[in-house]
């Protein structure tokens, strides 16, 4: 019998989480780990891991077919250009001081698409052979643009079988004409409420009319377009968050159930207010207390709250082909299912590149509407976008759940080859997944029952917590 590579993790209560390169775990001790590094398995070990599908008896056999099927499943591969996000200006109405996409005042002139690049715009998306579309508005303020949000979605229902919009606003200043526009069937809205009124005024709007007035327009977009069409970020500064409950209990109340919470990036005019040292590190303190909060407060409560990012991730241990979300997958193949049309008509693969490019670092401008798509040095990016064989990924069990983000590397460093565990993305992320394990051998009943609802099944199955004594 053939065992597959095993990697291994200790954990706070003394016993060690195994995992391979499939995904499939369990939890052992160290005198199972002597045994597996010294080639002394036993009887009862062999049957463990041929059971459990960590070992094969032959190449060819079905547990090694089935192994290699889980692998595979895992990783990522890039389909079709159907997901599109378009910077129609950079003007906004507001002056975020963490803002991360170097937005200009309402006012300033030359950061709008014109009438050319509008023009050139469409013609790309003419060009586009996917069947449905998926467009994103950003900004800046997209809603200062309705003229450019009207002819891109005119054209999109004669050229798509199906469509999405969405527009990231801040609904700060709504006309009636934006209202119009965000009432329609295949529009969505996106904005942003940091944590509570009280974070928000401070770090947003600056004023009690203004925090009224978004107050208002938010409440309006709830109840007018429906809770399933809006959803809400925030952006939270590690170093000065809002309480947790205050969070939970402020979006609870306005009925929504999923919160994403977002540290200050480190991009655009952020990195020059706001210090990124031991970012993870404080980062990983509140995302915890969240986490629990959240457990204290399901337990009670009617109707569940989810931290999104905490249950992509869980979902990603429990499950392979969860790929859906951009942030995170293996390997992290950008500028090709997705890319970024910037204010000038420039493509971006992700919109943490505009902003790498925008602060003078590197250019990682990939063509542009007028000429065409230049993918020379994504590509070559993207060729380093795996962590399967990175030194500092090989030997952690979390690698089949992770992944990796080579332009917040370049961002923060510089460089893309620093030391993986020495990485704001890699310390966030061994946080997150130590947590989810804390949480699936937890006999603890609140963590069991936010476990089930976070993972959409009736109960958890305690099948979920393998374990080899």
């Amino acid at each position: 019998m053939t065992v597959f590579p095993l990697r291994f993790r200790p954990s706070r209560s003394g016993d060690l989480l195994f995992a391979d390169d499939a995904g499939t775990y369990f939890k052992s001790d160290n005198d199972f780990l002597t045994r597996y590094a010294l080639g002394r398995l036993t009887a009862e070990d062999k049957f463990f891991l041929n059971h459990n599908g960590h070992a094969f008896e032959e190449v060819g056999d079905l547990a090694y077919a089935g192994f290699e099927h889980r692998f595979a499943s895992r990783l990522y591969t890039p389909g079709q250009l159907d997901y599109v996000i378009l910077v129609p200006t950079l003007r906004c109405n507001l002056a975020c001081g963490y803002c991360q996409v170097s937005r200009v005042n309402e006012n300033t002139s030359g950061f709008d698409w014109d009438e050319p690049t509008l023009d050139a715009g469409i013609r790309f998306l003419n060009g586009l052979s996917t069947r449905k579309i998926k467009i994103e508005f950003q900004g800046g303020e997209p809603t200062l643009r309705l003229d450019v949000l009207d002819r891109v979605r005119d054209f999109c229902l004669t050229k798509f079988e199906t469509c999405e919009f969405v527009v990231c606003t801040n609904l700060q200043d709504m006309s009636e004409d934006a209202w119009r526009f965000l009432e329609l069937p295949d529009v969505f809205v996106s904005t942003s409420l940091d944590g509570d009124m009280f974070t928000h005024e401070s770090q947003r709007t600056f004023s009690p009319d203004k925090t009224q007035a978004f107050s208002s327009n938010l409440h309006r977009a709830l109840e007018q377009l429906g809770s399933d069409k809006v959803s809400a970020l925030p952006t939270i500064n590690p170093h000065r968050p809002p309480p947790t409950r205050s969070v939970i209990e402020t979006y609870a109340s306005l009925g929504m159930r999923s919160i994403y919470l977002r540290p200050i990036n480190f991009q655009g005019f952020a990195r020059k207010k706001f210090d990124a040292a031991a970012a993870a590190e404080v980062w990983n303190v509140y995302h915890s207390a969240f986490i629990d909060d959240l457990i204290e407060y399901n337990w009670t409560a009617n109707l569940a709250v989810e931290e999104y990012y905490f249950v992509h991730c869980l979902r990603r241990v429990l499950r392979s082909g969860h790929n859906g979300h951009v942030d995170l997958r293996n390997p992290n193949i950008v500028g090709h299912g997705y890319l970024v049309v910037d204010y000038d008509g420039k493509f971006y693969p992700t919109d943490e590149a505009r902003m790498v490019t925008r602060v003078g670092q590197f250019d990682l401008s990939m063509g542009n509407v007028f000429d065409g798509i230049e993918r020379t040095t994504i590509d070559t990016l993207n060729s380093e976008a795996l962590n399967n064989y990175h030194p500092d990924c090989l030997h952690c069990p979390y690698q089949p759940f992770c992944g990796v983000d080579l332009i917040d590397d370049l961002s923060r460093y510089g460089r893309i080859d620093m030391p993986k565990h020495l990485t704001d993305f890699c310390q966030r992320h061994t946080h997150i997944f130590d947590k989810i394990f804390s949480m699936i051998y937890s006999d603890d009943p609140k963590v069991r029952k936010s476990m089930a609802i976070w993972a959409g099944v009736p109960h958890f199955d305690e099948a979920l917590a393998r374990w080899h004594r």
